[in-house]
């Protein structure tokens, strides 16, 4: 099984809590991470975008950097994981996120990724006038559909002379290229999502769901190779869960209870209200499952809390699951995290066998 680091490029990580490790985003901790994740053997890091966040006590995701160019950073400090950043699509123009690629591409030797947002939170993008209305709810993923053309012609061929819809290309031109394949994300959990996931992408995230449950988001890999049927493609899932780890269960469960007792009640309902706000999309989307009051306190992600013996046992019984190429883990603490995820969970994993002796030595890096 393949393991990423989805970093913290927003502040306070993913637990909208007033009890939670609280913190501001940084190259200098976002290297640290890397550093260590590459250490421990991780296949990759994601980072995501967001423009604007939720307030609140916690002022939770107020403050972000930029993705393309913490990656940049990133890939010049690195020698072997693979690196994905996220484009803001209603932000960046096909062409221009093209040659940003190829760029980082060309800086990381290879190790570069893009992962495709349609955005789903109007206001991120209505601040800078660039909110196309509320239609396109209901349209993003044609207009992903455009911009994803745009970007495997200009990498595959080098020029474009799409005429579509959203995108009008008069013979643009890309050069140099990338030089290894260039590998796109989709986590569209939607109908809509999930076809385009099948036509244009090569992996798609989902959502692990519920507290312990490391085989609940089964249903959604079963619906992707449905998808997948319709395009005959090969398209993997990988799966975002949060890691809540300590010696004992108990300990754990504790660290667990108290981050929910801290819950950011402002920031928490901001994320509703922006959740409703799509009344086009249908109820399958991820964002409903992101603003659902269950657990909003961790968006809603499955979440493993236990042991390290019982949470590498659980992300083992998630490797066993048809379809799941990987998954995506975020942690409380991020730096305490990814220690105890290499030095303490991963040795007991079977699905990871294979990458401990070689990474733990690594691991001080940071």
């Amino acid at each position: 099984m393949n393991v990423g680091v989805f970093i913290p490029i927003g502040n306070n990580g993913w637990l909208l809590s007033e009890n939670a490790p609280q913190y501001r985003p940084s190259f200098e901790l976002n290297k640290q991470v890397v550093l260590k994740a590459e250490g421990y053997g991780f296949d990759f890091a994601l980072s995501m975008i967001k423009l604007r966040g939720f307030g609140g006590k916690t002022e939770f995701w107020d403050h972000n950097l930029e993705s393309f160019t913490l990656m940049a950073g990133l890939a010049a400090v690195t020698s072997r994981i693979k690196l994905f950043a996220t484009a803001a699509t209603l932000c960046m123009p096909p062409a221009i996120t093209a040659r940003m690629a190829s760029t980082i591409d060309s800086i990381s030797g290879g190790r570069f990724g893009l992962n495709l947002v349609t955005g789903w939170q109007r206001p991120e993008y209505s601040q800078m006038g660039l909110w196309p209305g509320d239609e396109y709810f209901s349209r993003r993923y044609e207009y992903l559909s455009e911009y994803a053309q745009v970007l495997r012609d200009l990498w595959e061929t080098g020029s474009c002379d799409l005429k579509g819809e959203f995108f009008q290309m008069d013979d643009c031109r890309l050069s140099p290229r990338p030089q290894a394949e260039m590998k796109i994300i989709c986590a569209g959990q939607s109908a809509a999502g999930m076809a385009f996931t099948a036509k244009y992408a090569d992996y798609n995230f989902c959502f692990g769901k519920g507290v312990n449950t490391p085989k609940a988001f089964a249903p959604t890999v079963e619906r992707l190779e449905l998808a997948k049927a319709e395009t005959g493609r090969d398209v993997s899932s990988y799966v975002l869960f949060m890691i809540i780890a300590a010696e004992t269960d108990e300990e754990a469960r504790a660290t667990w209870e108290h981050y929910k007792a801290g819950a950011d009640a402002e920031a928490i309902a901001w994320l509703g209200v922006q959740g409703a706000a799509d009344t086009k999309s249908g109820s399958d989307t991820n964002v409903r499952q992101m603003a659902d009051p269950t657990s909003a306190v961790n968006i809603n992600m499955g979440t493993l809390v236990g042991s390290y013996a019982e949470v590498a046992r659980m992300l083992d019984e998630v490797a066993t699951v048809p379809g799941t190429e990987g998954v995506l883990l975020v942690f409380d603490d991020f730096l305490e995290g990814l220690d105890a995820y290499g030095t303490r969970i991963q040795p007991l994993m079977r699905s990871r066998a294979h990458v401990t002796a070689d990474a733990v030595p690594m691991a001080k890096v940071a």
